[in-house]
């Protein structure tokens, strides 16, 4: 039998045009319990839905058990979704929601036997009271609710009323459950309860558990493998332990869980350079002189006395709380660019004390950067204007209108503006890490256009910001087309 219960092939999903999932490909294994982790909007409930069969793929397959299901209705998958508002029936009581979709199932009656033509045919029967009665006791027994059968829905607790949804789900026997943000809606200690409920239930059954939220904490607790999505695109694939220790990228960093992430630049294999500081790491294989992002998770910096031989940089305390188990510190780090550092250690420290800090070199954790400087294409509008991502820019260019170009500019040369109508074009923040001295944002303009931006000002997810660019700060590129192109672009 083949491992793999479900498989995502090559999916895409878009709206109107606007992608939502892209290219994406997973394998989900018999009994796992897989986390799609990821912000909002980032493509998890889409997918999940996918695979129940609520959604169509733009294009891609999906298979369960080898058989391809893309155009499989819900109703006939061996999998039951359980929403983050349960959708229950209100007018029915316990017994009532969970023997729903039972009354509706048809079972094999009997064996299968040859008709006169040759077919092999498979009497089908509905269930019978008695047998409905026994799996729907056997659903609430499951879950904890045997003397709740009788009781309307709505006088059951938020956490109750999950189970009856879980119960209700589980009672048709499905190969696979999908879960949508199914605790959102409980509060924090009914939700760390009802992790374990959770994770206590799949072990007993041992079906596969496909489950999507935004809370890291949660995917960590109950996971064998989590799915970390950003913009309808897996970031990284691995277990609990994998995605936390050894993220893949600045964003996984960030969103698992706190992380200090700085740029540096790998000088050579096994030491990175931080802000004029040279650090002995175990990564190689990088560029030599490459710039990269460094991630430190707090709970891997140690203070210690700044005349000690450990110490590796000095730093300035500029908080330090205490957090019942540990004291968290922030210090500003000394160096070319001072870096401010999150440090979790059991050590008291007073506000602007110098300390010393030591980190293991294999608590570096070193990683290429996505892209290190802007590239987009346009094309020369008139002189010195260039015409890209939806706006007219002012530049200094001799090249002749119509020319195609490749155009560049550094992070730290995208203005943001407030208002968005002082800006030569408008743009949304869509993702914001702050690197120690400096927060890196990725703004999307209304055409989908990504910028990279380094500023000083902090800004929040979804501002809607003006981008404006200095003429002397944009480099443009004449884009050489070869023959065969031309020739395409005449015959289209």
């Amino acid at each position: 039998m083949n491992e793999n219960i479900i498989e995502l092939r090559n999916i895409n999903k878009s709206y109107s045009d606007k992608p939502v999932v892209k290219n994406l490909s997973l394998t989900i294994k018999r009994g796992e319990f897989v986390t799609l982790l990821g912000p909002s909007g980032c493509g998890k409930t889409t997918t999940l839905r996918m695979i129940a069969g609520f959604e169509q793929p733009t294009s891609g397959k999906v298979y369960f058990n080898g058989e391809d299901i893309t155009e499989l209705p819900p109703h006939k998958r061996a999998l039951n979704t359980v929403f983050q508002r349960y959708a229950l029936f209100p007018h029915l009581n316990v017994f009532g929601n969970i023997a729903y979709g039972l009354k509706l199932k048809f079972v094999p009656n009997g064996e299968p036997y040859t008709d006169k033509n040759g077919n092999t045919v498979q009497k089908m029967r509905k269930l019978t009271k008695a047998e409905i009665t026994d799996k729907v006791n056997a659903a609430l027994k499951m879950v904890d609710l045997e003397d709740y059968g009788h009781r309307a829905v709505n006088s059951l607790s938020g956490g109750q009323q999950q189970r009856v949804a879980i119960a209700r789900a589980l009672v048709n026997e499905p190969q696979v459950l999908l879960l949508d943000e199914p605790l959102g809606a409980l509060d924090l200690k009914m939700r760390k309860d009802m992790q374990i409920e959770l994770m206590q239930m799949h072990e007993k059954l041992g079906i596969t558990f496909v489950y999507v939220t935004h809370d890291q904490e949660e995917a960590l607790t109950m996971s064998d493998k989590i799915v970390v999505m950003k913009d309808g695109v897996i970031q990284q694939i691995g277990t609990p332990t994998k995605i936390y220790d050894e993220p893949a990228n600045a964003f996984v960093a960030d969103f698992i869980g706190e992380s200090n992430i700085l740029s540096g630049v790998m000088v050579k294999d096994f030491c990175v350079d931080i802000s004029g500081h040279k650090f002995e790491c175990v990564d190689k294989g990088f560029k030599r002189n490459e710039p990269i992002d460094v991630i430190i998770r707090p709970e891997d910096i140690r203070i210690v006395d700044k005349n000690d031989k450990q110490c590796l940089v000095e730093a300035e305390v500029l908080t330090c709380v205490f957090k019942g188990d540990h004291y968290q510190v922030t210090a500003l780090t000394y160096g070319d660019e001072r870096n401010e550092i999150i440090i979790h250690d059991n050590v008291q420290v007073n506000c602007g004390d110098v300390i010393g800090i030591y980190i293991k070199p294999f608590d570096f954790h070193i990683m290429h950067k996505s892209r290190i400087i802007n590239t987009l294409e346009g094309k020369v509008y008139d002189e010195n204007i260039v015409e890209f991502c939806g706006g007219r820019f002012d530049c200094v260019t001799s090249l002749p209108a119509d020319t195609s170009v490749k155009i560049t500019v550094d992070f730290d040369d995208v203005e943001l503006m407030d208002d968005e109508e002082d800006g030569t074009i408008g743009a949304t923040i869509i993702s914001a890490i702050y690197k120690g001295s400096y927060w890196q944002y990725i703004v999307r303009t209304d055409d989908y256009y990504d910028f990279f931006v380094d500023n000083d000002y902090e800004w929040t997810l979804n501002d809607r910001v003006g981008i404006k660019i200095a003429p002397d700060k944009i480099v443009l590129e004449p884009i050489v087309k070869t023959e065969e192109e031309n020739k395409e672009n005449q015959d289209a």
